[in-house]
């Protein structure tokens, strides 16, 4: 992996341990020569994220669509910095700069990145892992959910592994690191969906 979008929120939360957690993750990512391809904002966990990483040393890819430039503050001291035009856009440039997903905390725009992210994988779009950091048990719900879809039958079993999840970051990228990819839809009978 040498690139690894990371999706996180824009917000900062009252409590530290988010800030901390985000700052943590650019710094590893950027210790093991891994680029941060991320939203391009300069704020919250965004910001960050991309900060440590910059200050490790690391390469830091942002991504932000023209709308945001202004509301976001886009982060100008990005080794590169994409303008786009839609979100659309902005998360399929994700897709094609990233050889995988790592989601921090985050709101309802950090939900719909992932989701996109597991959905792509279980279609076949990608390949890639799709990691979950569960910062203070932040995704246990979320975990419980994704289990409670598995035992349910509406993510089939051999999707049960695309969401990949552990509570420090470097476990999570060992996680990621080891991912085998599954069976995709694309690729099934119509008699397996």
């Amino acid at each position: 992996m040498k690139r690894l979008a990371v999706y996180c929120g824009s917000a900062t939360p009252a409590d530290p341990a988010f800030i901390e957690s985000a700052r943590a993750a650019g710094r590893t990512l950027a210790g093991r020569g891994i680029a941060v391809v991320y939203g391009g904002g300069r704020l919250g966990l965004m910001g960050a994220v991309a900060d440590a990483a910059l200050e490790a040393g690391g390469e830091v890819i942002g991504v932000i669509p023209e709308a945001l430039v202004n509301a976001e503050v886009a982060h100008r001291g990005c080794t590169e910095l994409h303008v786009v035009s839609t979100m659309h856009q902005r998360k399929a440039l994700f897709t094609d700069l990233s050889d995988g997903f790592v989601t921090i905390p985050g709101g309802v725009g950090t939900m719909d990145e992932l989701w996109e992210a597991v959905s792509w994988a279980q279609l076949g779009y990608h390949a890639k892992p799709v990691g979950l950091l569960n910062v203070g048990g932040y995704y246990d719900h979320l975990i419980a959910f994704n289990r409670h879809m598995i035992d349910t039958g509406f993510i089939r079993k051999q999707h049960a592994g695309i969401l990949i999840h552990a509570d420090t970051i470097d476990g999570l990228l060992d996680r990621m690191a080891d991912y085998q990819p599954h069976e995709t839809i694309f690729r099934m009978k119509a008699d397996n969906l």
